[in-house]
């Protein structure tokens, strides 16, 4: 026998068993970690990624006859050592299995891909200066550009020219043949940001997002792996994890934004992965935003960071930050024209006499957030889910907003035929609707994903804008950030009271940065704009704060509360949640669940506080149940050995599953 044949390999495999990692004998293969395999688990083959290599026997289960790994399953994608590092790390702070994380990282593989599809940037000169601000900001990262890890904020109103500073960075690491990773949190601001960056970087530019093909995906994940040359990766938070070599600099844009947080799967922040990848890497990471994460904004407050934080609270050029006037929805409305008041529609008019565009915004789709009975009250409810049923008169149907149940709308109520139905709420269809209604002459579109589905029709529909062949566009937050349209002074604003109702305790903060956001799309190239947002209690605290977004009022206040609360950041928060086919099953987890813990509290981890457990606010999902526990302490290693402990002793009914939120951007 060889000595090939009497080694050992550990591998991580696609499944959660033993927390991922099995022990194979080699068998007469030669294996290197990072490669990818097939494995057997029990009666199938899984893929596999061999973490090491070359064990002799005493290294592993003693008198436990080992499986032999099948083969390898693929020689064009591997994973290296510091990638793997970054990988281990998530696993261990995310709590979820290094396979399966393993595996939902990479791309798909292909026999015959296309041939890869990019972007020649031009080199273009610069059609203008830095400002004295901005300068500021360029000449002090670029002192330390190359001397190892560094963390960078740049706090800058909107239109304050964050992006000329990414750019002029960029420009620096390029030089030195090193590549630039450029991470935004939505799919529809890659256009502009292509054509910045295809202007003015000389090198190739990549996309990296769900719009890009299978084929595309895995010719760049083959490409970056040999390929050392300086290139621009522009993608969204799965491109932290592509295998870039010579990486010189990481920028993450809006970084506050929720959509860097995934929620299914391995719940991760791609900032803060983003920020984990520069420290192993010993690269600078460039975090940039209007509305910084009250976390972000607070540890940039202390000492030893606050060399590294910028404040640009100037718009560049003549441009000035818009005027922001809160429209009182109380008191007596046309039903006609609600949720509009009279006095909106007059100032749209006078903006579209002096040919200007306008942006309608509501963080909500369809025509009616649910349908009622006036008769009995009877509400037309999603049968798998716990929720109300969406309106969307277009489509003559009701959909949730979970699953994929949908059902016609209804003529009758079925409880008790009456014929008067009830329209609740709004949301972008009503909206447009009632414009088109008002304004019959103008060209006015939605920008929202029930009516922009591919990244083609998003980047139709803001040429047809930015051209001025679109008067009024009424989109959802996908219009909040990063756009800079030319000819749009005036942004109406709806729909916010409820979010500022919504039970989690950043509430505030999240209707803060919307607001700010999308009062940001006003007035980029004028001196006089306006913003108009409509609400029920125009005295609350948080409306005063936005009309100062140049200065730090609203963290200033937040930050107070915070600490009186223990609430982040002066304390770490993970969520628990019990998910089972069986409501009893998932509320009997959780408090299985809650039992242990008070436990191990008591005798060990004593800095954690526990809540719950409750249902979640959305108990019901797709005929799921979810019951949720809170854990909250000061001391980020107690409630980390908290976890790990937990997760041992544990043994709940076969149908729960137990899903570990660290850093939760939303309690559900």
């Amino acid at each position: 026998m060889t000595d090939t044949e009497n080694t050992y390999c550990q591998v991580a495999v696609n499944n959660s068993f033993n927390n991922s990692i099995l022990t194979y004998a080699q068998g007469d293969q030669e294996l290197k970690p990072g490669q990818l395999v097939e494995v057997p688990l029990g009666k199938r083959l899984i893929k596999g990624m061999v973490l090491r290599n070359n064990l002799k026997k005493e290294e592993t289960l003693k008198g436990v006859n080992l499986k032999v790994v099948k083969g390898i399953l693929s020689e064009e994608i591997q994973i290296d050592g510091e990638e793997l590092t970054l990988f281990e790390w998530m696993s261990d702070y995310y709590h979820y299995a290094l396979g399966p994380l393993i595996f939902d990282c990479l791309p798909g593989f292909l026999k015959r891909p296309r041939e890869l599809k990019y972007l020649i940037g031009k080199n273009e000169e610069f059609p203008f200066e830095p400002t004295e601000d901005q300068q500021k900001v360029i000449d002090t990262i670029g002192e330390k550009l190359f001397s190892g890890f560094s963390k960078w904020l740049i706090h800058g109103v909107t239109g304050s020219g964050k992006t000329l500073i990414y750019l002029l960075m960029a420009q620096k690491v390029l030089k030195k043949d090193k590549t630039v990773l450029f991470i935004l949190p939505e799919i529809n601001l890659t256009p502009q940001f292509l054509k910045t960056f295809e202007t003015y970087l000389g090198v190739p530019i990549y996309s990296y997002n769900s719009s890009v093909s299978k084929s595309d995906k895995f010719g760049l994940w083959k490409l970056l792996q040999n390929d050392k040359s300086p290139k621009v990766i522009l993608g969204v938070r799965s491109s932290i994890f592509l295998p870039i070599k010579n990486l010189g600099l990481i920028v993450v844009d809006e970084e506050h934004d929720p959509s860097f947080k995934q929620e299914d799967r391995c719940p991760y922040n791609a900032r803060d992965v983003a920020t984990k990848r520069a420290h192993i890497l010993k690269i600078p990471i460039i975090l940039g935003s209007a509305t910084p994460s009250l976390e972000t904004f607070f540890s940039f407050c202390q000492d030893k960071m606050r060399s590294n934080y910028f404040r640009l609270s100037k718009r560049i050029g003549d441009s000035t930050l818009p005027k922001i006037e809160y429209v009182d929805m109380k008191g007596e409305y046309d039903a006609d024209l609600w949720p509009f008041k009279t006095t909106t529609l007059e100032k749209i008019e006078q903006a579209l006499d002096k040919g200007e565009q306008i942006l309608v915004y509501v963080n909500r789709l369809g025509f009616a957030r649910y349908l009622q009975c006036r008769s009995c009250g009877h509400k037309f409810s999603c049968p798998n889910c716990s929720l109300n049923l969406r309106y969307f008169k277009a489509r003559n149907e009701l959909d949730c907003p979970f699953c994929e149940y949908k059902d016609k709308a209804p003529e009758i109520c079925p409880e008790c035929s009456n014929l008067k139905i009830f329209q609740k709420g709004f949301g972008t269809e009503k909206l447009s609707s009632i414009l088109n209604k008002r304004f019959p002459e103008i060209k006015i579109e939605r920008f929202d994903r029930d009516e922009l589905k591919t990244i083609k029709n998003i980047n139709a529909c803001l040429e047809r804008y930015n051209k001025g062949e679109i008067d009024i566009l009424v989109g959802t937050q996908m219009l909040s950030k990063g756009h800079n349209f030319k000819n749009t002074n005036l942004v109406i604003v709806l729909g916010t009271d409820n979010q500022l109702n919504f039970p989690d305790f950043r509430s505030n903060e999240r209707v803060f940065q919307q607001l700010v956001q999308v009062s940001g799309r006003s007035g980029r190239f004028a001196k006089k704009s306006e913003v108009l947002v409509h609400t029920l209690n125009k005295d609350n605290k948080v409306y005063s704060h936005v009309e100062k977004s140049g200065e730090d009022s609203f963290y200033d206040e937040e930050i107070f509360t915070r600490e009186m609360l223990d609430l982040p950041p002066f304390s770490r928060v993970v969520m628990l949640y019990f998910t089972s086919k069986f409501q009893t099953q998932a509320m009997e987890g959780a408090n299985l669940a809650k039992a242990i813990l008070k436990r191990l509290t008591q005798e060990h981890f004593d800095k954690v506080n526990i809540q719950g457990p409750r249902a979640s606010l959305v108990e019901r999902r797709a005929n799921k149940f979810t019951w949720a526990i809170l854990l909250k302490s000061s001391d980020i290693n107690h409630l980390h050995n908290l976890i790990s402990t937990f997760k041992n002793h544990f043994k709940p009914h076969y149908s729960v599953s137990l899903k570990i939120d660290v850093d939760p951007y939303q309690i559900q």
